[in-house]
This record gives C-alpha cells, structure tokens and sequence, in this order.
C-alpha cells in the first residue's frame, strides 16, 4: 500500500464504482428522494458519482432503525467483552481496507493520498480501536451513604446520537463521534458531509461485516438543509453531534430547541494563534507556523491562521515562513504520494478564499506571498500588515491563508491580541522561558494551548473549545461522559 504509485492510484480511482445509497438497518436501502447531487473531485472535475440527496423520510427511517436497535438491547446490552471485540474487528477492517478508504478520501476531498492514509484513515482505526479498549475499563460508583442504604451511580447511554460531520477530516471526525457513542452503547445516525459521502456509507458496512448489530450504525447522506435539519429536529434522537461551521451549529441549537430539547454539542472551527514572543527560537516557530496553516489547504478547523510577532522579529520570520512555503508547500496532484499540498474542496471554497484576500485588500493588508489560485489549486498566501478587527484577523477563512499581525512585545500585549477573537479553539505561545510559556498558556483562552509546538495531538486528550467554537469536547476519556447521563439507584437495607 505504501508502494503505490500515482500511477496506481489513477488505475484504481478508474475503476471505482462507489455504493451511494443510504446505509440503514445494516444494509443499503433506495432512498425516498428522487433527487441526487454529483460528487465531483476537486482533483479534476470527475463526476465520482451521484448521490441520492436524501429526506426527511429518510432520516424518519434511520432514527427509527436506530430506536429499535437501542431498546431492543441486542447492542448496549452485549457483554461489555463482546462489544469491545467487534469494534476491535471494525477498526482492523478499516485498516485492511486503507486504499479503498483513502482513495475515496482523496478524491472526495482533494486531500493528498499519503496524508488520506497516514492521518485519516490510520487515526481513524486507531481512534475506534482506543475506545474499544475503554469498554471493560471503565467502571460505575457508589455513593457515600448510610450503613442502613446503598446508592449506585450509573452510566447509562443517552439512546440515539445524530451524529453530523465535516468534509475536511470526514473519516477521522467521525470517528470521534462514534468511538465514544458506539462504547457506551448508543446507536447512531451519520450525516456526512455532501462533499465526502462516499467513505463514510463504506465504513458503516465495514462495522456491520465485523459485527456491529444491524441499526447500531446508520449513514443519511443527504444536503444539509434537508437530512441535517431532518435529524436535528427528529423527535426520536437524544443527542446532536456537530463539527462544522458556527453559523451551522447555532441551527441545530434551534432545531432542538424547537423540537424535544435535546443535546447538542459543537465544535464550530476557530481562528487560532501562534503568539511568538521576543526569545523565541524563529526557525522552529517558522516551520511550526507553517505547517499550522497551510497543511490540509489550510481547510482544517484548528489552522494556525493568525501569527503574532514582534515588530521587530517580522521581517526574519517572514522570510523564513518564505523559504519553507517555498521549499515544501507546492500544489500537486492528490494522487501522487508525493504531493503535499492538494486543492481547495470546490468552488465554493475556493470563491470564499478569494473573497477574503479581496477583502484583506481593500482593508490594507498586503499580500507578501502566494494569493494566486488555478482551478482549485490554492498557492499557499500571506497577508502582512493586517490590523486588529480587519475581516482577514476576525473570520475564518479555512484554507492557505496566514493572517500576520506585529505588537511590541511584551507578553499582555501578545496575549490579548490572542485573546481579541470571538473563537477559542486552539492557540501556541513561542518562548525560551518555561516560566513565562506557563504564565502565557494560562491565560490564553483556548481549549488546547501548545508550548513550542503545534498541533501536537492524540485521541488521549479533549478536542474542543470556548466561546463561539462551542461546548463540545471529543477524544480521550472525557468523550464517554458526553454520550453518557449519570443515573442513580437507591436501596434501602432495612435492619433485619
């Protein structure tokens, strides 16, 4: 698989015959809607197929098939042993089936084979395969009571989790929602993103050929007006799920505000910091920096797309920054593995990249590298001289596109330039004084802060974090208790 050649990926994308249909009760079912909508690579503009766009009697079928897969028990009700093989039979069978996984990835999204692989598809067996091991580790507790009462606190699944992700990490963000969910015994309903629907209908069938009792895990793809406000609103689901844009996630708070009240968590993207203080060693931020910001196309919800240094550190930084872009980050084609930079994932994206630089224009910031795009291809682009508060410093512009800002430097000024978002996902701080690197992180208002490094990562710690990024929090541990409502149980031991 390593050996392949992009020779090998074009004859196996040639043969590819994707399955589109929905995936529910553990099979592929016709869809209710007659319509579809294509799915076209941003490799080249193939049509990869077309996929029936979904209904809400869909989603009413999924839900229901998930409901009955809950109550009747034939999941959470499974040894805790015997849950924790078959989701250890799935995540093998999503490593013996990285190519197929990966090329659909790649040609979905745009991203490059060798990362669909190294990072997609690995962590994603890798993520299913950690919360299978937590199944028969984890354990329940008794409360502190009398000598005449004993009191048991449960953890007891939550029922049906809509679960609704991204395109940009579509197989690993999915697998954040449903390690967890599935290990806790819940079943699920997947709404993929239109752009990358293909591998995730194939992953649900690889969970029900190791085991994974028909209805646990249900697939709707569909557009998001339509199948994600379906599932948001369905009376019959527990929990949302959400990763995506923040406009988005404020409308599932509605559907379920206006519908049964129920969970959701979100995790609506961010405009993260690098902070570079006066000490720091510059050629390792440069690299860190960069590769924060334009890896994935820059389409990655914790991108490093602000770096703030010292005015007086700029210049050398940004020749730095300069010579690595140049040296590392040239578009090619996905399907070679030695590409490290793919396309934008479609017009829509790339229509909204480019309307940011205008942007960044016409408010005085100053294209210093890149800014170009051919088709899809997105020449990695730095924009220097922006002010606090212009849009290019405030909104996310999810692809290659670092927004540099100078201060004095002197840490309060550095970290309340950080600060100055309505975002809090993730944010690094650049300095040779450990003291002073503690006394920064804590401050800085973010769900992960690195220190001299950047997007340092494992299923072992939470994801997720503060003000308008949402509430949400995936990985490690801390995930079980988001699918999980504590109930407790009260004996009385009357004297005998």
């Amino acid at each position: 698989m390593a050996d392949l050649t992009r020779e090998d990926w074009l004859a196996a994308a040639d043969r590819l015959t994707p399955e589109t249909r929905p995936y529910l009760g553990g099979r592929h079912v016709e869809s209710t809607s007659d319509e579809t909508f294509p799915s076209v690579s941003p490799r080249d503009g193939r049509v990869l197929a077309h996929i029936p766009a979904g209904s809400a009697e869909d989603v009413d079928r999924a839900v229901r098939a998930a409901r009955e897969s809950f109550e009747d028990g034939r999941w959470r009700d499974l040894p805790p042993r015997e849950r924790k093989r078959i989701l250890l039979r799935w995540a093998d069978a999503i490593t013996a089936h990285t190519a197929e996984l990966a090329l659909l990835d790649t040609l979905e999204m745009g991203k490059p084979i060798s990362e669909s692989q190294r990072v997609d598809v690995a962590k994603t067996a890798e993520t299913i395969a950690w919360y299978a091991e937590t199944i028969d580790k984890t354990y329940d507790e008794l409360a502190p009571t009398p000598g005449d009462a004993l009191a048991w606190i449960t953890r007891e699944p939550l029922g049906v989790i809509g679960a609704v992700v991204p395109w940009n990490y579509a197989l690993l963000i999915a697998s954040w929602k449903l390690g967890p969910a599935l290990a806790t015994g819940n079943s699920v309903v997947l709404k993929p993103a239109e752009q990358t629907s293909l591998a995730a209908l194939l992953l649900a069938r690889l969970a029900t050929e190791a085991g994974l009792p028909d209805g646990v895990l249900n697939v709707v793809p569909g557009r998001g007006e339509v199948v994600g406000q379906a599932l948001g609103r369905h009376p019959g689901v527990d929990k949302i799920a959400f990763t995506g844009s923040a406009e988005v996630a404020r409308l599932f708070q509605v559907y379920a505000g206006e519908s049964n009240g129920k969970q959701v968590a979100v995790e609506a993207g961010g405009k993260s910091p690098q902070l570079i203080l006066p000490d720091a060693d510059l050629s390792a931020a440069a690299s860190a920096v960069a590769w924060g910001i334009f890896y994935n196309a820059g389409q990655t919800c914790n991108a490093g797309s602000r770096v703030i240094v010292p005015a007086a550190l700029k210049d050398e930084l940004l020749a730095e920054l300069a010579k690595i872009t140049e040296e590392t980050f040239r578009p090619g084609d996905p399907l070679d593995p030695a590409t490290v930079l793919g396309p934008l994932v479609d017009d829509v994206q790339r229509d909204r990249v480019l309307g940011h630089l205008d942007a960044a224009r016409a408010e005085g910031g100053k294209i210093v590298l890149g800014g170009r795009c051919e088709g899809l291809a997105m020449e990695p682009t730095i924009v220097d001289d922006v002010r606090p508060g212009t849009t290019i410093e405030r909104e996310e512009v999810f692809g290659p596109v670092l927004a540099v800002l100078t201060y004095d430097g002197s840490p309060e000024e550095g970290v309340r330039l950080a600060n100055d978002t309505d975002f809090g996902l993730v944010a690094s701080v650049w300095t040779r004084d450990v003291t002073m690197a503690h006394r920064v992180a804590k401050r800085l208002r973010a769900g992960t802060v690195w220190i001299n490094t950047f997007d340092a990562s494992d299923v072992i710690t939470p994801f997720g974090g503060f003000k308008a990024t949402g509430a949400g929090r995936d990985k490690s541990l801390h995930a079980l208790d988001a699918y999980t409502a504590l109930k407790t149980t009260w004996l009385n031991l009357p004297e005998t």
